[in-house]
Parts: C-alpha cells; structure tokens; sequence
C-alpha cells in the first residue's frame, strides 16, 4: 500500500496488502478478549483476505457465529458455506417455499424415526435411528432460530459455575492444576478397568510411560519451550484420551462409531456395481487391490465433491473448527486446517484457507503441516476399510489427531508473533465453483481418478524401490554372511524403530520386531505399504490382538518421506514468497506429525480391553 495515498483502502490492513506477505514481528501473541467466527466466500476477493482485528468486531458477543446473528427465518443472510446452495430455476423455488420444503422434511424423518421405534423397538439398535433424526431436527431449526438464544445463557451459565471455580484458584497455579486433574482422568480411565488377554495393566503402564516419554521428547526439542501455551497441550491430549475412552470402552461410542464405518463399508458395494457394469460380476468380485479398492476411491471422492458443493463438508468442517477454536485457543486458521484435514487431506486442507496462507506465522505453517501429517484422507480411508482394516480403530484415529495434532504442533514450535486469524474462524467456499449438481459430481470423478492414478503409481515405483533395494542389501550382506535372514531395508529399519515399538506397549511375546518393522516401513515408504504387508503377509498374521490394534493406530497418518515432498509442494505453490519457510519447518512437522499418531496409538493402548471387537471388521450394528 503505497505511503502517498493513506487512504486509498480505508478497510485493508496494512499487515494484509499482497506486497507486505509476513512483515510480522517476532512478539508474543496478545489475548483475544472478543472472539469472533465468520464465515466468508473467498471467491470475493483473492488477493485481499477479510479483516481479522477483534477491535472492530464489537457488536459480536464472544463463542457466537457471526451468521447465527440473523433472524430467524433469513436465511439469505446465513453464510453461504452452512446454508443449501441455491442456483437457478430450483434455488429460486426453493427460496420462495424453503418453509414448505423444511417442514415437509421434518416431518418424513420424524414419521421414519417413530416407524422405526415402534417396528423395531426389540430387535434394533434405538441410539442410531434417534441421533441421525435428531441431526436433521437441529440443523433444520436452527435455520429459523439463531443459536445465540440458546449459547448466550449457556455462556452465563457458564462463567457463573465453572469460571467463578476457575477464578478461585490463583492464575499461576491454574496450568499446574488443569495437568493434575488430566493426569488423574488418563490414571483412573486406564487403570480401573478388569485386566483382559494381552491387556495387563503392566502393557497399560508402558502404554503411558510411552506417551509420557513422546511428550518429553517434544518439550525438549521444543523451539520455544518458554512460549510454550501449556492450555493447547493439556487440553488437546486430554481431549484425544477422552474420544478414545468413548470409542473404546463404551457401548454408545462403538456402536456410533460403528455404524459409520458400516456407511464407509457400503461404499465399495455401491462401487461393485459400477465395475461390474463396466466389466462383469466375476471380475467385479475378484480380491483385487485394482478391482476393490481403486473403484470405492474415485466414487468416494466423486461424492465428497457432490456434498462439498451441497456444502455439507463446509458445515461439517465449520463445527468442528469452531469447537477446536474455543476449547484449545488456537487461531482460525490452525483450527480449519486441523477439523478439515482427517476428511478432505492434507492438501486439500490447506486450500481452505488460501488467502492466509502468506500471512501465516512460522507456528501456524509448522501447525498446517502437522495436522496434515498426523491423519489421512477421507478418500484413503476407504481404500484402507477395503484392504480389511478395521473401520473403527481407522475412523477415531482420525478424530484423536485433530486435537493430537494441536497439541503436539504448539508443544513442538509455540506460536511467538501475532496471528492474523487469532480471533475469527473463516471457513470459504469452493472458488470454483461447479454449475450444477451433476457437474460437482463429474468433477469429483475426475478428481477421483486423478487421485486413484496417484496412489497406483506411487505404490508400483515404491515396492519397486523397495524391491531394488532389498536387492542390493541382500547382495552385500552375502559377502558378510548375513543369509538368514537375509539384509534387507525391513530388517535393518525394524531394529531401528524396536524402541518405538516398546514405548506403545505392544505385546513383547514376540510382536515387537514385527510392529517395528511396520512403522519403519510407514515412515519410509507409506501407510498404503505398511497396511499392505500387516493384511497379507503371513508373518504378520500372528500378530495378537492388541498388538495389531496399536499398530492400526500407529500407521494411521501420512508422515512418511513422500508426503514431505507433497506438502512442501502444496503450500509452497499457495505462497511462493513462504516457501523458504515451508522447507525449513516440514521435517520438523513431519516428525511432529509421526508422533501425534504414535500418541494414539499409546493412548489406544491405554484404554482399549476388548481388543478382538476393534481388530476384525464385522457388520453395523443398526
């Protein structure tokens, strides 16, 4: 912004012209005392992102979406990243009748819920039926009603109860306190519960003595250990502790969770047809990674374009970010990135929030890239669901990385200058937007095959790799008398990540070397390998079941060599101005993001004691 004309933009910040990209100082981030949420159509304005100063958001009471502001029953004033995309001919019908259409609605899902209790009320799961009506319900009445009717006394309530009992205990003892009363949950969550096969509590012990020690590790390569906001970690870790006890110890949690990998499942039925359509029903139903696996991902990813237009995925992903943002004080930007990555992936994620990206700070960029190191992609998912993992260790290790990541990235490198984002969570729209339905779909298909190509190229020139290699270390280690078993890149990287396996508590009647070799492979070549050799190797199929559960979680994440490069490349071609900065952080964000799948899997270990329910895929409950 040129000096002569002061006021040639009176709303842009300086700190936002397009020619000023990071001129940041190196200051602590100030508090937040008025938080605000937005949500913004990108497509507006490319080269100027939104104003993010808190000062002038005043009008805005803390923790409520600037949209649930509206009145009820406006719902053009709703941002368009949470309401029903309306185009043509339809969106104006549906505009003028929107009550009619909502009602009816309603009322087909209300009648289905009823049927369903009265016809099955001995026979079926309730829980499931009740919560997928009670989501339709919600989201349809708050489309009349602003949620602030009902947040702003809970607020009240809130303050009134536990931050008065908060503001009793002296600010400098409060992070002391808040890591005791974690400590004490983790402590009686793991250990109360009756000991079962392979689950002693002496595996238990060494479960959280290994997250104890991959905590210590982060704090003492910490860049900032004095900048360190004690609140994030805690919070987060316990948060990742909480959603595994829920998983993985109650009923409700698994048979929710469930049933939405029974969903996931379906998936590559539907995707069956299509091959067999295609080809016939003999191949379609031929136990091949090509034929099984490759099909669900284009059709997956097809879909998730068709909800991303209906914007259902923005919805989806704004609640969460929105929900991360208030409990863990992390910035818009970091909060977006983190709910999105574990459904839309690690690129994906980060063109979320495109025009911040050269704004972000060196904390934020390591964040962005931890989070989409520590998970996988909703697409990948369902090729893993296809290989014959089990669909719910896979699902709620994708949840327990969005805090796990947060908390382990702000242990890693403390954020010390002042973010843009620090007080508004922006989720925009697609910029290029389809025309149509159809059109989303088709695009998504496309996509879906790019994407598909990818992954069967990758796999083919890496077991190649491998295969070269193996080659060559096998040669050599002839000469040494090294034949029995013979060198090899599985050998020598199974030693190597021994401890790693120990730290998770894996089961040392022999599973150790095995795990080992697993994690080393995941973090050399990829997750798609090391899944590969854990289901079809037969030397992996002795595995107990607590072992295999652990390393389930532990390959669960993109932290391997090859997705360092992707990352570098993704948010390098965002920014080019930042892309020195991407490249100095990335390994250490990719370590980062290792070790926050590895605390998943120490905390899986910790909770988990029906151990053969979550190794073996078996049918939705409901």
């Amino acid at each position: 912004m040129s000096s002569t004309q002061p006021h040639a933009v009176e709303s842009q910040d300086p700190a936002l012209d397009i020619s000023q990209q990071y001129p940041h100082e190196r200051v602590a981030a100030h508090t937040v005392d008025e938080t605000t949420y937005t949500k913004k159509n990108m497509s507006e304005d490319d080269a100027n992102p939104p104003r993010f100063s808190h000062e002038h958001s005043k009008d805005i009471e803390s923790g409520v979406l600037a949209h649930e502001k509206a009145s009820a029953g406006d719902i053009s004033r709703i941002g368009s990243a949470t309401s029903i995309k309306s185009y043509g001919v339809m969106g104006a019908m549906y505009k003028k009748y929107r009550v009619f259409v909502h009602a009816f609605i309603f009322c087909l899902f209300t009648g289905w819920w009823i049927a369903s209790l009265v016809l099955h009320r001995n026979d079926k799961n309730w829980v499931i039926p009740f919560l997928f009506w009670l989501c339709i319900a919600l989201r349809i009445f708050f489309l009349w009603v602003p949620v602030g009717i009902f947040t702003k006394p809970l607020q009240t309530i809130w303050k009134a109860t536990a931050g008065r009992m908060v503001s009793l205990i002296p600010e400098k003892f409060r992070t002391i306190v808040a890591a005791l009363f974690s400590i004490a949950v983790i402590l009686i969550g793991a250990f109360v519960s009756e000991e079962s096969l392979n689950n002693t509590r002496d595996n238990r012990a060494v479960s959280l003595f290994g997250l104890l020690v991959f905590i210590g590790v982060l704090w003492a390569t910490s860049k900032h250990r004095a900048h360190v906001k004690w609140h994030t970690v805690i919070v987060g870790m316990l948060m990742q502790f909480v959603i595994a006890l829920f998983v993985l110890r109650t009923g409700v949690g698994y048979d929710i969770f469930n049933f939405i990998s029974g969903l996931a499942r379906s998936l590559l039925g539907y995707a069956h047809d299509g091959v067999a359509f295609l080809t016939n029903e003999e191949i379609a139903s031929m136990p091949m990674f090509f034929m099984s696996v490759i099909p669900a991902i284009i059709f997956f990813v097809s879909l998730v374009q068709l909800l991303y237009y209906l914007g259902l995925v923005q919805w989806f992903i704004g609640k969460f970010a929105v929900f991360f943002f208030w409990t863990m004080q992390v910035s818009g930007a970091e909060a977006v990135v983190a709910a999105a990555s574990p459904f839309i992936g690690q690129g994906e994620s980060a063109m979320l929030i495109r025009p911040f990206v050269p704004h972000l700070t060196l904390a934020e960029l390591h964040q962005v890239m931890t989070s989409g190191f520590a998970t996988i992609a909703g697409s990948v998912l369902v090729a893993y669901i296809g290989m014959g993992i089990n669909p719910q260790a896979l699902i709620s290790s994708c949840v327990m990385s969005i805090p796990a990541s947060l908390a382990v990235s702000k242990l890693r490198y403390p954020e010390t200058e002042e973010s843009l984002t620090a007080g508004q969570v922006v989720v925009p729209d697609d910029e290029e937007k389809s025309s149509n339905a159809l059109h989303a779909f088709a695009n998504g298909a496309w996509l879906g095959l790019k994407i598909a190509g990818m992954i069967v190229s990758t796999l083919l020139c890496i077991l190649a790799l491998l295969g070269l290699v193996n080659g060559l270390l096998g040669w050599w280690g002839r000469y040494l008398n090294i034949n029995d078993p013979p060198l090899s890149f599985e050998l020598i990287i199974g030693y190597i990540c021994y401890p790693i396996a120990f730290l998770l508590g894996v089961s040392r009647d022999g599973d150790l070397y095995k795990v080992a070799q697993l994690i080393g492979t995941k973090l050399i070549a990829n997750e798609f390998v090391a899944y590969t050799r854990l289901q079809t190797e037969p030397e992996f199929q002795t595995l107990s079941d607590r072992s295999r559960l652990i390393a389930t979680y532990a390959l669960c994440g993109f932290a391997n060599l090859g997705s360092l490069g992707t990352q570098i490349g993704v948010l390098s071609q965002l920014a080019p101005s930042r892309a020195g900065d991407v490249s100095k952080l990335a390994f250490s964000a990719l370590i980062s993001g290792a070790i926050s799948t590895l605390t998943s899997a120490s905390v899986a270990g910790l909770v988990v004691t029906n151990q053969k329910q979550f190794t073996t895929s078996t049918p939705p409950s409901a």
